[in-house]
């Protein structure tokens, strides 16, 4: 067996061998800058070209609709304050959900304090969005509803289609955090009613500090980052040509295995969460059965710390989660866990464990028994075993 067993894939993912291949001529032999009008420069920009025309496909959209930024936080920090300040002093109603990314839940405090009224949609246990809910607080001056696609901490997926399908209904700017979905469930930006999205590369197979938005083409958006008339001048700076390059052909890729990774994945998810069920007692799924990534197990024990099953985790060669990368260190538990009614005492004992192309059923049997083991250990050693003993 092959070692790390990684199963932290929605914090990030290692880069495919294929996709540097294709990134390392952009180092070192193009290296022009894409917007001067010599030949290195010009190869350059006809890759980005390329990679814009790569990401637009795997979309649904048109290549001018999609614009390159650092990552999935730029995108989402970008989609909201730039259609902010494009409608300055008009409609100043937003709708969200609670268990949004730190990415768009930060830049919607500043927006509160800048005079917006921020209304959450409530979830259910499942997390996901009622849309009866969506449906009843829509207002006339309803500017914007954000709601991710697919959570990045439980895998729940919301209904993104029939959202879109009420905003385009009412004339609201619909935008969704696609950062843990791109790549991994179809994406049809028409289809879906979609005005704006956020993706990032590392999270299918790309280089870190390299992301896109899709803005539909008419969509008011003011520059968030000023100095320069890079892509049509809605985001300024000298282009990550390697990066972009990467997030392309990461994209290429991913579209073209979805169909077989989707099926492969639900299975060995399927087959792992039967599993921990059935071997350790009392242990909760969080999040959606039904409407859940394919790559996504979380779970919460009753009686032991996430921290402590992490520890005896990364010990044994397996690498997971307590909770989201980025709030990793926080001692509070998680908002999403929280959102969706998950009591304090049993969400201290989260784990978030995440399949990718590496995760096959020998690595998951192993994860399965050192998991089960540590558990009987700590509870044995809390003086807990035989409240949780089946």
């Amino acid at each position: 067996m092959q070692f790390p067993i990684y199963l932290d894939h929605s914090a990030t993912t290692p880069l495919d061998p294929k996709v540097l291949e294709a990134m390392l001529p952009y180092f070192t032999e193009s290296y022009g800058n894409p917007a001067t009008l010599y030949n290195l420069g010009m190869m350059a920009n006809e890759a980005v070209t390329t990679a814009r025309e790569e990401v637009a496909n795997v979309l649904c959209a048109s290549p001018d609709e999609i614009y390159f930024t650092s990552g999935g936080t730029e995108s989402d920090n970008t989609c909201l304050l730039g259609v902010q300040s494009s409608f300055q002093d008009r409609s100043r109603h937003i709708l969200t959900s609670p268990i949004e990314h730190h990415a768009i839940s930060a830049p919607l405090e500043r927006l509160t304090r800048a005079g917006y009224e921020i209304e959450t949609l409530p979830v259910g246990k499942d997390g996901i969005v009622d849309l009866r809910e969506v449906e009843k607080r829509l207002r006339k001056d309803t500017l914007l509803i954000t709601v991710m696609h697919a959570n990045n901490e439980i895998g729940s997926v919301q209904y993104v289609q029939e959202i879109g399908a009420l905003c385009r209904e009412r004339g609201v700017l619909f935008h969704t955090d696609a950062v843990q979905s791109f790549g991994k469930l179809p994406i049809d930006v028409r289809a879906m009613n979609i005005d704006m999205l956020s993706i990032s590369a590392h999270k299918l197979y790309g280089p870190k500090g390299v992301g896109a938005m899709y803005i539909r083409r008419g969509t008011p958006l003011n520059p968030f980052q000023l100095g320069g008339e890079q892509e049509h001048g809605r985001r300024a700076g000298t282009l990550n040509v390697p990066g972009i390059v990467g997030l392309g052909k990461a994209a290429l890729f991913a579209s073209r295995d979805m169909e077989s990774e989707i099926v492969r994945l639900s299975a060995l998810r399927d087959w792992f969460i039967t599993s921990l069920e059935n071997s350790i007692p009392c242990l909760a799924i969080s999040g959606s059965r039904s409407r859940r990534l394919s790559n996504n197990v979380h779970i919460c024990v009753e009686g032991v710390a996430g921290e402590s099953m992490l520890l005896a985790l990364d010990a044994a060669g397996i690498c997971a989660a307590a909770g989201s990368a980025c709030s990793t260190g926080a001692t509070e538990p998680s908002h999403v866990l929280k959102a969706i009614g998950i009591p304090r005492e049993l969400a201290q004992g989260a784990l978030r464990l995440t399949l990718g192309k590496s995760t096959n059923l020998a690595s998951l049997e192993f994860t399965l028994d050192i998991l089960s083991r540590t558990v009987f250990d700590l509870r044995k050693l809390s003086g807990t075993f035989q409240r949780y003993a089946t």
